[in-house]
């Protein structure tokens, strides 16, 4: 098991894995709308153009299979950390964002956690910055974490 470079190999799994936290533990709680505009972003093609932006990606892999997948966006900002919901609660999360950390290019590290997995970031060190807002269907609270100068 180990964090890597997502590839465009990866992509469906990627998909899939992102689709079934998200279903499991997101979409109840918002509109139509919402799941609509994720199932687009989480979609093979959502994940081919940001991959060719200047977003990392990684995958937390068991032999060939994703069981787990992050996005860092621009250095500055989780866009996503997305754990198959088969394999939540064994520190793949925690695993995933020390390597979007280790490659953060800022002082404080953002992101826009979706409602449920605010205790989560707060594990993680990120605290709310600002009311929850709503976009495009997406409920999210703003958070965001003060990162260690680097040497």
């Amino acid at each position: 098991m180990a964090v890597r470079p997502l590839v465009a190999a990866d992509l469906e799994q990627a998909s899939r894995v992102c689709m079934a936290a998200f279903m499991g533990s997101v979409a109840e709680s918002l509109p139509a709308l919402g799941v609509e505009t994720f199932s687009r972003i989480a979609s093979v093609e959502g994940f081919r153009v940001r991959m060719a932006q200047d977003n990392l990606m990684f995958a937390y892999a068991q032999e060939e299979r994703i069981i787990g997948i992050a996005e860092l966006k621009e250095g500055r900002h989780v866009a996503m950390l997305f754990v198959d919901p088969a394999a939540q609660h064994q520190g793949i999360g925690k695993v995933l964002m020390a390597a979007m950390i280790e490659q953060a290019r800022v002082e404080v590290l953002t992101v826009s956690a979706s409602l449920s997995s605010v205790p989560a970031y707060e594990r993680y060190g990120f605290a709310c910055s600002a009311d929850a807002a709503e976009s495009s269907g997406l409920r999210y609270q703003p958070m965001e974490m003060r990162l260690a100068p680097r040497a």
